[in-house]
C-alpha cells in the first residue's frame, strides 16, 4: 500500500457509522450527486463517527446522473491539475492575497454541508470494482475536511452494516483543505480481494465525519452496483488516482 500524503492517527479512528438509506432514485452510467443539505426527518443515521444511530434525520439528496468519460464533471479520473490559472492544481483562487482563501484557513474551518456537492461515479480506466467520490466546495472560501469520507452501502433499501476502511499509519496537517470551487476526491474499492459479498446498489456518504452530524450524509444510487466485501477508501486528494494510490 502506497500513502502518498500523511494524516492524523487519531482521526482512523473516526470512521465507524451505523448506515441507513435514505429514499434515493436509480443513477445512469456515469454518476450521480447530492446537495447535501440537512433535513430533520423521520428515520435513522447516515454515515457516523461515533458508531451508533442518530436519534433522527436524514440527508435530501437532489440525485442525477452525470457522464463518466474523459472530461467533464463526471469523471474524476481526469486529472485536477495545474491551469495557467491555477499554477498548483488546487482550486486556489486567482490574484487573491485573502487568507480565507488559503490551506491553512482550513485548518480551524472545517467545511459546511450547505456548501459541498458530493457526487460518486464509476470512471474509465480504473478497476471495475472502484467508485470514486468527489465533493466539490461551492463557498466562498476554503474549508476542511476529514481525510477521507465515512463511506457505507446499501441494497435494496437495507443497510449492509459494511463500512470502508481507510488508510493506517495517518498523520500530519489538521485537515484537508478544498478552496473556493475545487473538488477533491475520494476513492473507494468495494471488493479489492475480489470476494464473495453481498451486491451493493447504493453508498451512503458522510463527508466529515469528525465534524458533521448523520444528517449532513448523503446516500447515492451506484450506477453500476458491485459485491461489497472488505471494501477500502483512500485518501481524499486532488485527484482520483493521487486517492487510489492511497488505498
Amino acid at each position: 500500500m502506497r500513502i502518498h500524503r500523511s494524516r492524523a492517527a487519531a482521526l482512523a479512528t473516526a470512521v465507524g457509522f451505523v448506515l441507513a438509506l435514505t429514499g434515493c432514485g436509480s443513477g445512469g452510467s456515469g454518476g450521480t450527486d447530492g446537495k447535501l443539505k440537512a433535513s430533520p426527518t423521520a428515520g435513522t443515521g447516515m454515515p457516523s463517527a461515533s458508531g451508533t444511530p442518530a436519534a433522527s434525520g436524514t440527508a435530501t439528496v437532489s440525485a442525477t446522473p452525470t457522464a463518466a468519460g474523459p472530461s467533464g464533471t463526471g469523471d474524476p479520473a481526469g486529472a485536477a491539475g495545474p491551469t495557467p490559472t491555477d499554477p498548483d492544481g488546487k482550486g486556489k483562487a486567482t490574484g487573491g492575497t485573502d487568507p480565507t482563501t488559503e490551506d491553512a484557513y482550513a485548518y480551524t474551518h472545517p467545511c459546511s454541508a450547505r456548501n459541498l456537492t458530493v457526487k460518486v461515479t464509476s470512471p474509465q480506466g480504473f478497476p471495475a470494482t472502484v467508485r470514486v467520490v468527489t465533493v466539490t466546495n461551492n463557498g466562498s472560501t476554503t474549508c476542511g475536511l476529514d481525510f477521507h469520507p465515512a463511506i457505507g452501502f446499501s441494497a435494496k433499501g437495507s443497510a449492509l452494516g459494511i463500512q470502508a476502511t481507510p488508510p493506517e499509519g495517518l498523520g500530519g496537517a489538521p485537515a484537508h483543505p478544498v478552496r473556493p470551487g475545487a473538488t477533491t476526491y475520494a476513492a473507494v474499492d468495494l471488493n479489492p480481494s475480489g470476494g464473495g459479498g453481498p451486491v451493493a446498489d447504493e453508498i451512503n456518504i458522510l463527508a466529515d465525519p469528525s465534524h458533521m452530524p448523520n444528517a449532513d450524509g448523503v446516500s447515492l444510487p451506484l450506477a453500476t452496483t458491485g459485491t461489497v466485501a472488505k471494501p477500502r477508501v483512500g485518501l481524499y486528494h486532488f485527484t482520483a488516482r493521487e486517492s487510489l494510490d492511497t488505498l
